[in-house]
């Protein structure tokens, strides 16, 4: 830990929005009701996954993996933002800090990692429909599912532990949770060597899965127009189509707010972009995958019509 950070030890002062007094229980009203209904949507998502014989296939098994991601992502971050919204605490130690800052990277670069492996797995689906069970196998699909945790956990924890490196100063932290960027601005001196190092690790994380997926979109495109069944064809953009909202929805504010320059980072921006990424877009997952699938649908009035049977 860096020499100056020992002063930190009393923790950080989370702004939140405390400048826009008169927008915070109208942000507590909304944020709650988003969370709820992440909560609900996520779990339903692996409930019905793993209840239902249907929906035991590879596409809904990654399914199940990015609906917990979502459920740990979002309560890493919303409880604390719904205690400071409220007024009653707007504090945080610094252990807290990085264990929330750690996590925060850890579960987002797991993500960006599945969502190249679902993109995989559509491109197996739509690409090679024959041999499909046989490349997506249940030991290759765990061992993916394995690979994207790792991956993800091993990147925050190089991002994490070259911060708690960097000598940081001032306690106050403009945000409403422990991002990287924030962190940035409280370093002491010129860090532009650790930085350098960060970003390296950022690009890997972000851009190049971003990259894999629209390769494997483009080679899914393809194979559809070469398609002669308009049904067919539907059924594979739906599906595929569910999919790319996903990925743009992650992948946009992330290449925002962790590719662009420390100086040019807008902490008021990055915290409305924040709330975007760490609350609308869990909520949005499962309603994207529910709302345009049969199975999930057809799933889920099976599991209400049995509960109301013995009820």
């Amino acid at each position: 830990m860096g020499g100056f950070n020992k002063s930190l030890e009393g923790g950080f002062i989370l702004v939140g929005f405390s400048d826009w007094p008169e927008l915070e229980l109208i942000f507590f009203i909304h944020i709650l009701i988003f969370y709820s209904i992440t909560l609900i949507g996520n779990t339903t998502i692996i409930t019905l996954s793993r209840m239902d014989h249907r929906l035991h296939t590879p596409m809904y098994f990654f399914l199940s993996h990015l609906s917990f991601l979502d459920l740990c992502f979002t309560t890493n971050t919303v409880p604390q933002l719904l205690i400071n919204l409220h007024g009653l605490d707007r504090t945080i130690s610094y252990g807290g800090c990085v264990t929330q800052l750690f996590m925060f990277l850890a579960l987002g670069s797991t993500e960006s990692v599945l969502l190249v492996v679902m993109a995989f797995d559509r491109y197996a689906a739509v690409c090679r429909p024959l041999h499909y069970m046989t490349i997506m196998h249940p030991l290759l699909c765990k061992a993916l599912a394995i690979a994207s945790w790792v991956g993800g956990f091993l990147n925050s924890l190089i991002q994490t532990g070259l911060m708690m490196a960097m000598p940081l100063c001032g306690h106050r932290l403009n945000h409403f949770f422990c991002e990287l960027p924030v962190f940035l601005k409280l370093a002491c001196e010129d860090t532009g060597g650790t930085e350098t190092k960060m970003f390296v690790a950022r690009v890997v994380i972000v851009p190049v899965p971003a990259i894999l997926i629209l390769g494997s979109y483009i080679q899914i495109a393809r194979a559809v127009l070469k398609v002669k069944s308009v049904a067919a064809r539907r059924k594979a953009a739906g599906t595929c189509g569910s999919h790319l909202l996903v990925v743009s929805l992650f992948y946009g504010p992330a290449i925002y707010t962790h590719l662009q320059p420390k100086d040019s980072y807008s902490e008021s921006k990055g915290k409305f972009v924040a709330l975007f990424y760490t609350i609308v877009t869990p909520m949005l997952n499962p309603l994207i995958y529910t709302l345009r699938n049969k199975d999930v649908k057809g799933a889920l009035w099976k599991v209400l019509g049995r509960s109301a049977a013995t009820g």
